[in-house]
């Protein structure tokens, strides 16, 4: 089947992409430049422009358009700039959902773990509340964008995403160098809990999401999530190089502002998949070590 794709070069998206034409679907992304080929549509969130003729006739729609949560420093107009780009987006598309004579039967919106907030060592599944602060509110507000495509009866899926780990970006590419060098270690007091995903299993999860009976909110995490202390251990174990030399807080504030690094780097939040595998899903990767060994060895 035809499915709308939004954020396709983005890092998710790039793989998103082959991994549909080899489930035997078609990607028709959404681009904000000049078309190049049948494959593409033209969109633009922030003026509102969106032919819905366009998107008639498509089974799926997978939106994950939004401006990179770590790209810069958060400062009021950064801020900003996450937001709109997100709800925006998510409204003009979930709009023109609404309008077609036939919607997509599903629309896979992205969100984030952030959700939860801060939340120490409690156990998180979709059924717990949602937290406070900037990125609690943003997600919150995010998910709530999609209320008109559920409401002409498009299955809505919003996939509440840990952290990705791929050696091609995000956070693990960003870790790699300093670990190879063997000055990697805990952030802080390492205690804080983090959920992860490896990007095979995340991408896995929206084909597998496309058809199972599942609505509302989705955790993208995997069943084992660890606390940062661990995570660094292992990441140096995979390396075969120390991982002992800790990070003081205050560095990463200095270097991308306190409430960036807290929201990235300190909160603690133990996501559980519980909707996944209830619906059937089944993890190539559900620990960490030997999802880090099958990223990262295949590369040596």
């Amino acid at each position: 089947m035809d499915v709308l794709v939004t954020g396709a070069s983005g890092l998710i998206g790039s793989a998103l992409r082959p991994a549909l034409v080899a489930a035997g679907h078609r990607p028709v992304t959404l681009v904000r430049r000049p078309v190049q080929g049948a494959d593409e549509i033209f969109w633009d969130p922030a003026t509102g422009r969106l032919d819905r003729a366009s998107i008639e006739g498509a089974g799926a729609a997978i939106h994950l358009a939004g401006v990179g949560i770590g790209d810069k420093r958060w400062t009021d107009a950064q801020k900003r700039a996450l937001r709109e780009s997100r709800l925006q987006s998510t409204g003009l598309l979930s709009r023109a959902i609404a309008g077609l004579r036939e919607p997509p039967a599903v629309l896979l919106s992205a969100s984030a773990i952030g959700w939860y907030g801060d939340r120490g060592d409690e156990i998180l599944t979709e059924r717990s509340t949602g937290g406070t602060g900037f990125l609690a509110d943003l997600c919150q507000a995010w998910e709530a964008a999609t209320a008109p495509a559920e409401q002409a009866g498009t299955r809505v899926v919003h996939m509440r995403t840990g952290i990705v780990l791929t050696p091609k970006g995000g956070a693990l590419r960003r870790l790699l160098p300093l670990f190879k060098l063997g000055v990697g270690g805990r952030f802080g007091s390492g205690a804080q809990w983090q959920s992860w995903i490896t990007m095979d299993d995340e991408i896995a999860a929206m084909l597998h999401l496309l058809a199972a009976d599942v609505a509302g909110p989705v955790n993208l995490t995997a069943p084992n999530p660890v606390r940062n202390r661990e995570m660094t251990a292992t990441l140096g174990r995979v390396l075969h190089r120390p991982a002992v030399i800790p990070v003081p807080r205050f560095a990463p504030s200095l270097l991308v502002g306190a409430e960036l690094a807290d929201n990235v780097l300190f909160f603690s939040q133990r996501v559980l998949p519980e909707c996944l595998e209830d619906s059937g899903f089944a993890f190539a990767h559900p620990a960490l070590e030997g999802g880090l060994r099958s990223m990262l060895e295949a590369r040596d």
